[in-house]
């Protein structure tokens, strides 16, 4: 039986319930008077090539030493960043990384996201894509969910259902991406969009670290009746 990208939402909606990410830590930036989004930010790099949990580890560091802003992010000693995110792992290249963001938010947009994200999507992506280390997965997460545009997020994860399933939506980042947001598009209107994209990646990383994992638990897993794997 094939599989469609609505088909696979509405399954792991309906097994795994709503995610409501990105994860941010609301009291903090309530009491310090930052802004929130600025961490989903940091996290996109922080997350590159390694576990959620230890993201959190470094972004705790980070608010420990109340450094969680753009301005400074942006005036701080890199090796002390490098240090404070040391739990992240690539901790040299992401120091460079989180620092070349902030400096660009800081010397373009005063350090106002409200100024950032006040421009088309596309205009705002292909800034983000011309910042050193900053690739389309980082980038679209950072417009879906700190920007709240809508775009899908394809990673490891979505790449493995779709070979494993297969849902034939191509080998490419751009190709799957296109693919998702045609097909949900179909069925959902542009006001809802964005909420879908989120919860659907959100979706997919809970279902691949529970079921589909590289050495797969088949048995259990909720679609397994539209998988060829």
């Amino acid at each position: 039986m094939k599989i469609t990208p609505n088909i696979l939402y509405e399954i792991l909606l309906d097994e795994l319930g709503i995610q409501k990410w990105w994860p941010v830590d609301s009291s903090y930036h309530k009491n310090h008077s930052s802004d929130p989004r600025f961490e989903v930010m940091v996290g996109a790099i922080l997350t590159q090539n390694t576990a959620w949990s230890n993201v959190e580890k470094a972004l705790t560091n980070l608010k420990i030493k109340k450094i969680l802003e753009i301005e400074k992010i942006s005036n701080i000693d890199l090796e002390h960043l490098r240090e404070m995110i040391k739990p992240s792992g690539f901790f040299n290249q992401k120091a460079q990384r989180i620092k070349n963001l902030a400096s660009h938010l800081h010397n373009n947009y005063h350090s106002d996201l409200n100024c950032f994200f006040d421009q088309e999507l596309f205009i705002i992506r292909n800034e983000l894509l011309s910042l050193n280390g900053i690739g389309p997965e980082t980038a679209d997460s950072i417009l879906l969910y700190a920007g709240n545009f809508p775009i899908f997020v394809v990673d490891a994860y979505t790449k493995r259902i779709c070979k494993r399933l297969p849902i034939k939506a191509g080998d490419s980042y751009d190709e799957i991406q296109l693919f998702f947001q045609r097909e949900l598009n179909k069925k959902y209107n542009t006001e809802k969009l964005t909420q879908i994209y989120n919860e659907l990646h959100a979706l997919i990383v809970i279902f691949v670290k529970n079921y589909c994992k590289k050495r797969p638990e088949c048995c259990k897993c909720p679609i397994r009746k539209y998988c060829n794997f």
